[in-house]
């Protein structure tokens, strides 16, 4: 989990997934390649051709949303890209996150009584993903007016 802060400056916090975000990415070029490879190599018609190919694109695009899936945290307000979806919350709507033992990823608890999933804090990235959920849990606390409680049962362990 890489969470980026600029130096000097007071601007937004990144939260990204470090394991999914490298297996994402190769993955999509090993079929993409894969994909032009056969399709070059066996002499396909075209039509069998421009289909392998779409198909090598169409994994790499899926593994870019992937890998690119993110948390921003604003002054004003958190920006949550999933894999298909993108939703901005203002602080005040979040009551907490939620990040449960065997959950792949952290939930934020909304004041409406909803919840969205948040995958740029993710379970695969051990320990480096709850100080993640922690500090968001902290950004909810002091930018919002939300408790920003970490509930997850035995949420120090990773």
């Amino acid at each position: 989990m890489s969470i980026s802060e600029p130096q000097g400056e007071v601007g937004p916090i990144v939260f990204r997934p470090r394991l999914t975000r490298v297996v994402a990415y190769v993955i999509g070029v090993l079929v993409l390649l894969s994909a032009v490879l056969l399709s070059v190599l066996t002499r396909f018609g075209l039509f069998d051709t421009v289909g392998f190919i779409a198909f090598g694109l169409a994994v790499l695009w899926f593994c870019h949303r992937e890998g690119s899936v993110r948390a921003t945290a604003h002054a004003d307000r958190l920006v949550v890209r999933n894999l298909m979806t993108t939703r901005e919350l203002e602080w005040a709507e979040i009551i907490g996150v939620i990040f449960p033992p065997g959950d792949p990823w952290a939930t934020l608890d909304l004041a409406d009584g909803d919840t969205i999933s948040v995958m740029a804090v993710q379970r695969t990235d051990g320990a480096s993903g709850m100080r993640a959920a922690r500090r968001l849990a902290g950004l909810i606390t002091e930018r919002g007016e939300g408790t920003g409680t970490l509930d997850g049962g035995s949420s120090t362990e990773a």
